[in-house]
């Protein structure tokens, strides 16, 4: 991505409205990471997730998406709220749950054009190719670094007209926030290097500056935080309030 290989990334990552005094007195408790994530982090309603990309399909030439849910149920169901808006009247859902030939129909359909946006579980994590995809979203938890690169890779391929992907994750995980913070970090130094296609860098933003301040003092004694067990257990830092 640095190099210019791969589509520049514009991340936007949600964070649900956190009381920060509530965070710190559940620091108290010492509760894990699988706790935390539980108890803090609330599932953003499709009905907002539908207006993010609305705002962003808008601002968008030749818009294609992908959004990665967490179940069947739920591609079906999301598939069905976007359906509800006539720019996205053709969206469906593809998952594991479909006949193969079914499967195929749907790609071949959105890869055409007909469908604009797909709701996908798991199954477009590798060996499928579709390079308009401009527009990722992320609505479902998964703690692996791996399948997480493989869905953010969905959109990194190039091609004629498209410089950038936008990713909107709604996930609101702590190993998620970490991630991201992670790519940010390993982003920043790009300016050192000439890009071939002389397009601005990526960006990594976050809905609260806050999330992104606290990770980062998290992250100063827990390097491993991404990857870390659901048993891992955080201490909360003292951040100077100005």
């Amino acid at each position: 991505m640095r190099h210019g290989y791969l589509a520049q990334v514009d991340y936007k990552l949600f964070v649900d409205d956190i009381n920060w005094d509530t965070v710190k007195q559940a620091s108290a408790h010492s509760y894990g990471l699988a706790e935390l994530n539980a108890r803090l982090f609330l599932p953003q309603r499709d009905e907002s997730i539908r207006d993010q990309i609305a705002a962003v399909w808008a601002a968008t030439v030749r818009p294609r998406a992908i959004v990665f849910c967490r179940t069947i149920e739920h591609a079906e169901r999301l598939a069905d709220v976007l359906r509800r808006t006539p720019l996205w009247s053709g969206s469906l859902a593809l998952h594991a749950g479909l006949a193969k030939r079914e499967r195929q129909n749907r790609l071949l359909a959105f890869r055409s054009g007909e469908v604009p946006i797909l709701t996908a579980v798991d199954i477009l994590n590798e060996g499928v190719d579709v390079p308009d995809v401009n527009i990722l979203c992320f609505a479902r938890v998964t703690h692996s670094r791996r399948i997480f690169v493989q869905q953010l890779g969905r959109g990194l391929r190039l091609r004629e007209g498209k410089d950038r992907v936008v990713v909107l994750d709604f996930v609101s995980d702590l190993r998620r926030i970490a991630a991201a913070l992670n790519l940010k970090r390993s982003l920043e130094g790009a300016g050192e290097i000439e890009t071939l296609n002389k397009v601005s860098p990526s960006r990594i933003d976050f809905s609260d500056q806050r999330v992104a301040t606290l990770m980062e003092e998290w992250i100063k004694d827990a390097a491993s935080l991404e990857t870390a067990y659901d048993e891992y257990r955080l201490q909360f830092p003292t951040i100077p309030v100005s």
